[in-house]
């Protein structure tokens, strides 16, 4: 997991041979006036889903884990605390993995905390199971999916 600001995006670029048009889309001069939705970026292998969605109390959540995708998640505005807990650690699994919405839920608890405030992204690879939308107030967010 990398928690960071969109100004140090770069930094980033050598990780995954995505993340560059990924960090490119959360850059656009539009993006806060972007309606709910999802974005194609490239094909099916990086696209982006714009949200506003009520922030939930932790015991309204679960971990959650994916195996084709990384995500990118960006805070446009609120603050979004998120939970983090490494997936190989993760022993309470909620149901099978979900290959058509690359989601498995875990009802474990994370192991750390990350507050993710506007203008900060979360980087969460498939090996990260994290609990997003901790928050009282509305979050408008954009996720970011980049295929493995």
């Amino acid at each position: 997991m990398i928690l960071d600001i969109l100004e140090n995006s770069a930094r980033y670029n050598a990780l995954h041979k995505g993340f560059e048009k990924a960090f490119e889309f959360l850059k656009r001069s539009d993006l806060k006036e972007l309606p709910v939705g999802t974005y194609e970026i490239d094909s099916n292998l990086i696209y982006a889903m714009v949200s506003k969605d009520q922030g939930r109390e932790v015991e309204e959540a679960n971990l959650e884990t994916h195996e084709r995708y990384i995500d990118i998640q960006y805070v446009i505005s609120g603050t979004d605390t998120m939970g983090y807990r490494a997936k190989r650690t993760c022993t309470k699994p909620i149901d099978e993995y979900n290959q058509k919405n690359d989601v498995q839920f875990f009802s474990d608890a994370p192991t750390s905390w990350a507050t993710t405030q506007s203008g900060s992204f979360t980087i969460f690879f498939t090996d990260d199971a994290h609990m997003p939308l901790i928050s009282k107030d509305i979050i408008h967010k954009v996720v970011v999916k980049v295929k493995c």
